[in-house]
């Protein structure tokens, strides 16, 4: 049976469940003043993978310029517009 993949355009999103990211090379690093990691996709069709405490996998693709904030216990805030794909 095949899978059925939901593909979306989601706008300002924040989490609080994230495990994991897995980003590609189409990123810059910095760290912000108030301790978030902050990351600022260098190149369209930016990627990263998360991981939800529910087990659960999604692919976020940003446009040149997208940016992820990481902080402490699982909150990440992303960009608009970016798309998620649930793997």
């Amino acid at each position: 049976m095949k899978k059925i993949t939901v593909t979306r355009t989601e706008n300002q999103v924040y989490s609080t469940r994230v495990l994991r990211s897995e980003f590609d090379n189409k990123w810059r690093v910095f760290i912000t003043g108030s301790g978030y990691v902050m990351y600022i996709a260098t190149a369209n069709r930016a990627k990263v993978v998360v991981l939800l405490a529910n087990g659960s996998s999604k692919l976020l693709t940003f446009p040149k310029g997208g940016r992820v904030l990481v902080g402490g216990g699982g909150t990440s805030h992303y960009s608009k517009p970016h798309v998620a794909t649930d793997l």
